[in-house]
Protein backbone atom coordinates (compact mmCIF):
# COMPACT_ATOMS: atom_id res chain seq x y z
CA UNK A 1 0.00 0.00 0.00
CA UNK A 2 1.29 3.65 -1.24
CA UNK A 3 0.17 6.49 1.51
CA UNK A 4 0.21 10.09 1.24
CA UNK A 5 -0.04 12.09 4.10
CA UNK A 6 -0.66 16.02 3.91
CA UNK A 7 -1.47 16.53 7.27
CA UNK A 8 1.96 17.06 9.42
CA UNK A 9 0.19 14.71 12.52
CA UNK A 10 -0.43 12.31 10.53
CA UNK A 11 2.75 12.14 9.07
CA UNK A 12 3.95 11.96 12.72
CA UNK A 13 2.17 9.40 14.02
CA UNK A 14 2.84 7.05 11.09
CA UNK A 15 6.40 7.48 11.78
CA UNK A 16 6.20 7.19 15.94
CA UNK A 17 4.13 3.64 14.79
CA UNK A 18 6.75 2.38 13.02
CA UNK A 19 4.73 2.33 9.76
CA UNK A 20 6.91 5.26 7.22
CA UNK A 21 8.03 2.21 5.03
CA UNK A 22 4.40 3.19 3.07
CA UNK A 23 4.53 6.70 3.40
CA UNK A 24 4.96 7.82 -0.13
CA UNK A 25 4.52 12.13 -0.55
CA UNK A 26 3.83 14.29 2.27
CA UNK A 27 2.95 17.93 2.94
CA UNK A 28 6.07 21.05 3.41
CA UNK A 29 4.93 21.39 7.12
CA UNK A 30 5.72 17.91 7.69
CA UNK A 31 8.72 16.76 10.91
CA UNK A 32 11.72 17.17 9.30
CA UNK A 33 12.63 13.31 9.62
CA UNK A 34 10.07 12.80 7.26
CA UNK A 35 11.14 16.10 4.79
CA UNK A 36 14.93 14.19 4.58
CA UNK A 37 13.22 11.41 3.18
CA UNK A 38 10.09 11.60 1.65
CA UNK A 39 8.95 13.75 -1.45
CA UNK A 40 6.93 17.06 -0.98
CA UNK A 41 3.90 16.39 -3.14
CA UNK A 42 1.69 19.58 -0.78
CA UNK A 43 3.61 23.28 -1.13
CA UNK A 44 2.97 26.82 0.10
CA UNK A 45 3.37 29.99 -1.95
CA UNK A 46 4.76 32.09 0.80
CA UNK A 47 7.96 30.07 1.31
CA UNK A 48 11.04 31.39 2.26
CA UNK A 49 9.06 34.65 2.93
CA UNK A 50 9.92 36.02 6.71
CA UNK A 51 6.72 37.69 7.91
CA UNK A 52 5.68 38.75 11.00
CA UNK A 53 2.20 37.52 13.15
CA UNK A 54 0.19 40.40 11.75
CA UNK A 55 1.58 40.01 8.28
CA UNK A 56 0.93 35.95 8.23
CA UNK A 57 -2.83 36.93 9.46
CA UNK A 58 -3.05 39.71 7.12
CA UNK A 59 -2.73 37.72 3.95
CA UNK A 60 -4.15 34.45 5.01
CA UNK A 61 -7.41 36.49 5.84
CA UNK A 62 -8.08 38.18 2.60
CA UNK A 63 -6.70 34.74 0.74
CA UNK A 64 -10.03 33.18 2.29
CA UNK A 65 -11.86 36.07 1.73
CA UNK A 66 -11.19 35.85 -1.40
CA UNK A 67 -11.69 31.64 -1.97
CA UNK A 68 -8.22 31.45 -2.45
CA UNK A 69 -5.60 29.45 -0.58
CA UNK A 70 -1.75 29.52 0.15
CA UNK A 71 -1.18 25.84 -0.46
CA UNK A 72 -1.70 23.53 -3.97
CA UNK A 73 -0.52 20.28 -4.51
CA UNK A 74 2.35 19.89 -7.05
CA UNK A 75 0.43 17.52 -9.21
CA UNK A 76 2.81 15.61 -11.66
CA UNK A 77 4.62 14.30 -8.19
CA UNK A 78 1.64 13.08 -6.97
CA UNK A 79 0.78 11.55 -10.50
CA UNK A 80 4.07 9.95 -10.27
CA UNK A 81 3.62 8.62 -6.43
CA UNK A 82 0.14 7.40 -7.51
CA UNK A 83 -0.86 6.56 -3.63
CA UNK A 84 -3.85 4.18 -3.28
CA UNK A 85 -4.23 6.60 0.22
CA UNK A 86 -4.02 10.33 1.37
CA UNK A 87 -4.63 11.85 4.43
CA UNK A 88 -5.96 15.47 4.73
CA UNK A 89 -7.67 17.31 7.09
CA UNK A 90 -10.30 19.84 7.67
CA UNK A 91 -9.39 21.17 11.07
CA UNK A 92 -7.89 24.35 9.52
CA UNK A 93 -7.49 25.58 6.01
CA UNK A 94 -5.10 28.43 7.59
CA UNK A 95 -2.57 26.36 9.09
CA UNK A 96 -2.86 23.88 6.01
CA UNK A 97 -4.54 22.48 2.65
CA UNK A 98 -7.74 20.97 3.20
CA UNK A 99 -9.46 18.04 2.06
CA UNK A 100 -11.11 19.79 -0.88
CA UNK A 101 -8.19 21.36 -2.72
CA UNK A 102 -6.53 18.02 -2.69
CA UNK A 103 -9.16 16.07 -3.97
CA UNK A 104 -9.18 18.57 -7.07
CA UNK A 105 -5.68 17.11 -7.84
CA UNK A 106 -6.58 13.64 -6.74
CA UNK A 107 -9.73 13.10 -8.99
CA UNK A 108 -7.17 14.07 -12.39
CA UNK A 109 -5.10 11.27 -11.44
CA UNK A 110 -5.85 7.81 -13.50
CA UNK A 111 -6.23 5.64 -10.32
CA UNK A 112 -8.24 8.29 -7.91
CA UNK A 113 -6.88 7.70 -4.72
CA UNK A 114 -9.03 7.03 -1.13
CA UNK A 115 -9.28 10.26 0.73
CA UNK A 116 -9.65 10.20 4.63
CA UNK A 117 -9.89 13.28 5.98
CA UNK A 118 -8.58 13.32 9.57
CA UNK A 119 -10.73 16.44 11.87
CA UNK A 120 -10.20 16.26 15.68
CA UNK A 121 -11.85 18.42 17.74
CA UNK A 122 -10.86 16.94 21.25
CA UNK A 123 -7.45 15.13 23.11
CA UNK A 124 -9.86 11.66 22.81
CA UNK A 125 -10.55 12.48 19.28
CA UNK A 126 -7.06 12.70 18.35
CA UNK A 127 -6.81 9.42 20.29
CA UNK A 128 -9.46 8.04 17.56
CA UNK A 129 -7.08 9.90 14.67
CA UNK A 130 -4.56 7.51 15.95
CA UNK A 131 -6.58 4.06 15.11
CA UNK A 132 -8.19 5.27 12.51
CA UNK A 133 -4.85 5.84 10.86
CA UNK A 134 -3.16 2.42 12.09
CA UNK A 135 -6.62 1.03 10.91
CA UNK A 136 -6.56 2.08 6.94
CA UNK A 137 -2.82 0.82 6.70
CA UNK A 138 -3.95 -2.78 7.67
CA UNK A 139 -2.06 -2.26 10.99
CA UNK A 140 -5.21 -1.62 13.53
CA UNK A 141 -2.96 -3.75 16.40
CA UNK A 142 0.18 -1.11 16.19
CA UNK A 143 -2.41 1.87 16.96
CA UNK A 144 -3.70 0.52 19.74
CA UNK A 145 -0.73 -0.41 21.29
CA UNK A 146 0.37 3.24 20.85
CA UNK A 147 -2.73 4.90 22.24
CA UNK A 148 -2.68 2.31 25.14
CA UNK A 149 1.20 3.37 26.03
CA UNK A 150 0.63 7.20 25.79
CA UNK A 151 -2.99 6.85 27.73
CA UNK A 152 -0.52 5.45 30.41
CA UNK A 153 1.46 8.10 30.38
CA UNK A 154 -1.34 10.44 31.22
CA UNK A 155 -2.41 8.30 33.47
CA UNK A 156 0.72 8.56 35.34
CA UNK A 157 0.69 12.48 34.94
CA UNK A 158 -2.40 12.56 36.69
CA UNK A 159 -1.23 10.12 39.87
CA UNK A 160 1.16 13.06 40.31
CA UNK A 161 -1.28 15.22 41.75
CA UNK A 162 -3.70 13.13 42.97
CA UNK A 163 -0.84 12.13 45.29
CA UNK A 164 0.23 15.49 46.18
CA UNK A 165 -3.17 16.70 46.31
CA UNK A 166 -2.44 19.63 43.83
CA UNK A 167 -4.78 22.07 43.02
CA UNK A 168 -5.32 23.74 39.26
CA UNK A 169 -3.79 26.89 38.77
CA UNK A 170 -5.36 29.50 35.86
CA UNK A 171 -4.00 29.59 32.57
CA UNK A 172 -3.55 31.44 29.60
CA UNK A 173 -2.35 29.78 26.51
CA UNK A 174 -1.99 32.01 23.62
CA UNK A 175 -2.23 30.14 20.08
CA UNK A 176 -1.23 32.92 17.64
CA UNK A 177 0.52 36.99 19.08
CA UNK A 178 -0.88 39.46 16.48
CA UNK A 179 -4.08 39.44 16.68
CA UNK A 180 -4.53 37.57 20.11
CA UNK A 181 -5.94 34.05 19.74
CA UNK A 182 -6.88 31.75 22.70
CA UNK A 183 -6.16 28.25 22.88
CA UNK A 184 -9.33 25.93 21.17
CA UNK A 185 -9.74 22.39 20.18
CA UNK A 186 -7.21 19.82 22.39
CA UNK A 187 -5.46 22.17 24.23
CA UNK A 188 -7.71 22.76 26.94
CA UNK A 189 -7.66 19.19 27.42
CA UNK A 190 -4.16 18.94 27.42
CA UNK A 191 -4.13 21.86 30.26
CA UNK A 192 -6.77 19.86 32.25
CA UNK A 193 -4.58 16.43 32.43
CA UNK A 194 -1.64 19.00 33.38
CA UNK A 195 -3.52 20.67 36.60
CA UNK A 196 -4.22 23.82 35.17
CA UNK A 197 -7.68 25.27 33.92
CA UNK A 198 -8.27 27.73 31.00
CA UNK A 199 -10.93 29.74 31.60
CA UNK A 200 -10.59 31.79 28.47
CA UNK A 201 -9.88 28.62 26.32
CA UNK A 202 -12.60 26.47 24.20
CA UNK A 203 -12.52 23.14 24.22
CA UNK A 204 -13.32 21.21 21.34
CA UNK A 205 -13.58 24.37 19.70
CA UNK A 206 -11.42 26.83 16.70
CA UNK A 207 -9.86 29.19 18.75
CA UNK A 208 -10.74 32.70 18.40
CA UNK A 209 -9.82 36.50 18.81
CA UNK A 210 -9.77 38.05 22.05
CA UNK A 211 -8.93 41.33 23.65
CA UNK A 212 -6.09 42.68 25.53
CA UNK A 213 -8.53 43.91 28.50
CA UNK A 214 -10.25 40.49 28.68
CA UNK A 215 -6.69 38.78 29.60
CA UNK A 216 -5.81 41.63 32.18
CA UNK A 217 -9.17 41.08 33.83
CA UNK A 218 -8.72 37.07 33.68
CA UNK A 219 -5.13 37.48 35.09
CA UNK A 220 -3.43 34.11 34.71
CA UNK A 221 -1.10 32.61 37.03
CA UNK A 222 1.06 30.54 34.26
CA UNK A 223 1.49 32.02 30.47
CA UNK A 224 2.04 29.97 28.13
CA UNK A 225 2.79 31.52 24.83
CA UNK A 226 2.75 28.88 21.58
CA UNK A 227 2.01 30.64 18.23
CA UNK A 228 0.98 27.90 15.57
CA UNK A 229 3.84 27.00 13.13
CA UNK A 230 6.31 28.39 15.84
CA UNK A 231 9.46 27.52 17.38
CA UNK A 232 10.77 29.23 20.51
CA UNK A 233 13.35 31.67 18.75
CA UNK A 234 10.67 32.43 16.27
CA UNK A 235 8.08 33.39 18.48
CA UNK A 236 11.28 35.75 20.81
CA UNK A 237 10.80 37.49 17.34
CA UNK A 238 6.93 39.05 18.04
CA UNK A 239 7.13 39.26 21.86
CA UNK A 240 7.56 42.71 21.49
CA UNK A 241 3.69 43.35 20.61
CA UNK A 242 2.79 41.77 24.51
CA UNK A 243 5.74 43.68 26.03
CA UNK A 244 4.18 46.76 24.58
CA UNK A 245 0.74 46.20 26.05
CA UNK A 246 -0.71 47.65 28.89
CA UNK A 247 -0.67 46.08 32.42
CA UNK A 248 1.96 43.74 30.95
CA UNK A 249 4.28 44.03 33.58
CA UNK A 250 1.39 43.87 36.20
CA UNK A 251 0.26 40.13 35.62
CA UNK A 252 0.72 37.73 37.90
CA UNK A 253 2.32 35.46 35.24
CA UNK A 254 4.78 38.54 34.58
CA UNK A 255 5.05 38.78 38.19
CA UNK A 256 5.87 35.57 39.79
CA UNK A 257 8.30 34.85 36.60
CA UNK A 258 5.92 32.19 34.92
CA UNK A 259 5.67 33.37 31.51
CA UNK A 260 7.16 30.69 29.10
CA UNK A 261 7.28 29.92 25.70
CA UNK A 262 6.92 26.97 24.08
CA UNK A 263 7.24 24.93 20.78
CA UNK A 264 3.99 24.66 18.62
CA UNK A 265 4.06 21.24 18.01
CA UNK A 266 3.57 19.87 21.26
CA UNK A 267 0.35 22.45 21.18
CA UNK A 268 -1.24 22.83 17.86
CA UNK A 269 0.05 19.95 15.59
CA UNK A 270 -2.26 16.81 16.66
CA UNK A 271 -0.74 14.29 16.66
CA UNK A 272 -0.77 11.68 19.62
CA UNK A 273 2.52 11.02 20.80
CA UNK A 274 3.29 15.03 20.61
CA UNK A 275 0.31 16.14 22.39
CA UNK A 276 1.32 13.86 25.63
CA UNK A 277 4.41 15.29 25.49
CA UNK A 278 2.64 18.19 25.68
CA UNK A 279 0.85 17.23 28.74
CA UNK A 280 4.08 16.65 30.46
CA UNK A 281 5.86 19.72 29.45
CA UNK A 282 2.70 21.65 30.65
CA UNK A 283 2.71 20.00 33.88
CA UNK A 284 6.38 21.30 34.80
CA UNK A 285 5.53 24.35 33.76
CA UNK A 286 2.49 24.41 35.90
CA UNK A 287 3.68 22.71 38.65
CA UNK A 288 7.64 22.34 38.36
CA UNK A 289 8.25 21.51 41.94
CA UNK A 290 6.57 18.29 41.23
CA UNK A 291 7.76 17.30 37.85
CA UNK A 292 11.14 16.36 35.92
CA UNK A 293 11.22 15.90 32.51
CA UNK A 294 13.23 14.25 30.19
CA UNK A 295 16.33 16.26 27.87
CA UNK A 296 14.29 16.03 24.44
CA UNK A 297 11.38 17.41 26.46
CA UNK A 298 13.26 20.08 28.36
CA UNK A 299 14.57 21.78 25.16
CA UNK A 300 10.77 22.18 24.39
CA UNK A 301 9.91 24.89 26.39
CA UNK A 302 11.68 27.79 28.41
CA UNK A 303 10.97 30.37 30.80
CA UNK A 304 10.42 33.71 29.19
CA UNK A 305 12.41 35.42 31.95
CA UNK A 306 15.53 33.37 31.68
CA UNK A 307 15.67 34.00 28.13
CA UNK A 308 15.40 37.74 28.46
CA UNK A 309 18.47 37.09 30.90
CA UNK A 310 20.24 35.26 28.31
CA UNK A 311 19.69 37.72 26.00
CA UNK A 312 21.10 40.52 28.25
CA UNK A 313 24.39 38.65 28.97
CA UNK A 314 25.18 37.94 25.42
Amino acid sequence: MKVSSFMPAVTQMIYDMGLQDHLQGITFECPKIALNEKEVVVKYKLEGQNLMSEEINTIFSKTKAEGGTLYYVDEPVLESIAPDLIFTQDVCDVCQIDTESVARSAYKLPKVPELISITPNSLEDVFDNALTVAKAMNQENIGINYVAKLKNRIADIVDVQRAHKIQSKNILLIEWINPLFNCGHWIPHQIGYAGGIDLLAHPSGDSIVISWDKIVKYDPEVLIIAPCGYGINRTMEDMQFLIDKPNWNNLRAIKNKQVYIADFAMFTQSSARTLVDGIECLAAMIHPEHYTLSEDLNVKFANYHDLLASNLQL
